[in-house]
């Protein structure tokens, strides 16, 4: 039984074989209506279901490869993206960033024009280095001794005072700014408001408390407070007067106080720092208050 199926498989074969030679023999010498024409299309009549039934069970099989086709460009094309994505932002970053270091240093040169440093040779400095944590006590600056710059130099910003150089190398010098706990500077109020001492609030170093202000002395919001200055002649002190630090937020009188607190907010962006002016070459204050 097993043998006349085999046989029978190899006849339908030999036939199937045998017609499809017949196809390719008459496919370039038929012509239109005749009977080769006749015979393919009975052929191809008969050919015709087993076609459709390959075409159907390959069907899932192409659908897979162009699935994977699909999948692999898209990737590729996702990878593409997501470069050019990395790519446009390092650009964005580096033009905001340059953006903000031009405005800064346009603030420096409008600070030259002023005047407000005058008697004083200028120089330019980078901040290169700041604490992480304590970001209101020092930062340090590339210029040093190398190019004039001396212990107890004025450092400004482009928007208003910023410190004073504490110690200094060749190469690189430090800033102790005005919000550190050390610090303290002679100032003034606006436009001819009482004198006193600026210093950091205790607690809140983005906040300058104006101490020593009689509290019958007249202080409103908003008026500006300037670096006083004062000189003798022969020694002066480590601030010229008319530098901008801030302008007052708060002002107020306890009745038990003789003096007032004045809060003051600084003008100079202290965490923002990127760009300094260091104030040098200007004349002798050796041991003298600020």
């Amino acid at each position: 039984m097993y043998r006349k199926q085999v046989r029978r498989r190899r006849a339908v074969l030999v036939v199937l074989i045998v017609a499809a030679l017949v196809l390719l023999s008459t496919q370039f010498s038929e012509s239109q209506g005749g009977p080769l024409h006749s015979m393919q299309r009975a052929v191809a009549s008969v050919f015709a279901p087993l076609e459709e039934g390959a075409t159907r069970a390959l069907k899932p099989a192409r659908d897979l490869i162009n699935w994977v086709d699909e999948t692999f460009q898209a990737r590729g094309q996702n990878s593409d993206l997501h470069s050019q994505v990395q790519q446009l932002r390092t650009q964005l970053a580096t033009a905001q960033g340059a953006e903000g270091e031009n405005q800064q240093l346009r603030k420096l040169l409008g600070l030259d024009r002023q005047g407000t440093l005058a008697g004083y040779k200028p120089v330019t400095a980078r901040v290169i280095g700041r604490s992480p944590t304590v970001w209101y006590s020092t930062v340090t600056i590339d210029p040093g001794s190398g190019s004039g710059i001396q212990i107890d130099d004025p450092v400004v910003s482009g928007d208003g005072l910023v410190g004073r150089i504490t110690d200094v190398t060749h190469g690189s010098a430090e800033v102790t700014l005005i919000t550190d706990d050390r610090s303290s500077v002679s100032a003034r109020v606006l436009p001819s408001g009482p004198e006193g001492i600026a210093e950091p609030e205790v607690g809140n170093p983005s906040d300058l408390l104006l101490d020593f202000i009689d509290k019958n002395q007249t202080v409103h919001q908003g008026q500006m407070v300037v670096t006083a200055g004062w000189s003798n002649g022969a020694i002066s002190s480590a601030f010229p007067p008319g530098i901008p630090i801030g302008e007052v937020s708060d002002a107020t009188v306890g009745e038990q106080q003789i003096y007032q607190r004045v809060h003051v907010q600084p003008f100079a962006d202290i965490r923002g720092l990127d760009f300094v002016q260091v104030a040098t070459g200007g004349p002798p204050r050796p041991g003298v208050p600020r």
